[in-house]
């Protein structure tokens, strides 16, 4: 962005931009203070830029910023489990039918899900496998 055009004036939230200092493409987000605050095009952390080290991205420069977060989001995805034991622990354990515990606990895990305390349930799914072990030689 050259000073001269927009002589103290923001861009549009949203606009993507090149940051000359650090090299890298980020869509704008906000004014903090003097600096502007880029954001990477597929989400991440923000940056402050200087008005003056920043212009407008090219075409080239955005589509190269997009198939970066594209890949980087593909990857993040196809994440596979390096072994059975991963791919069976990522699967909630199954409570043993007629055990007061294991119904509790699965209640809990059922509570903590309903409620989007993803910490909850995963404590709970913790604590059933390790009094399924303890309990049921699981």
């Amino acid at each position: 962005m050259e000073t001269d055009k927009c002589a103290g004036t923001a861009p549009e939230v949203g606009s993507v931009l090149y940051d000359g200092e650090s090299g890298k493409v980020g869509e704008y987000r906000a004014k903090a203070g003097p600096y502007l605050l880029l954001r990477p095009l597929g989400g991440g952390r923000e940056w402050e830029a200087a008005p003056a080290d920043v212009r407008p991205a090219t075409p080239a420069e955005q589509l190269s910023a997009k198939v970066r977060a594209a890949n980087d989001q593909a990857a993040r995805n196809r994440a596979e489990p390096a072994n059975v034991l991963d791919h069976e622990m990522r699967r909630p354990p199954t409570p043993v039918p007629g055990c007061t515990e294991c119904a509790e606990l699965t209640a809990r895990r059922a509570a903590a899900h309903a409620g989007f305390d993803w910490s909850g349930e995963t404590d709970a799914n913790v604590l059933l496998r390790s009094h399924q072990r303890r309990d049921h030689d699981a």
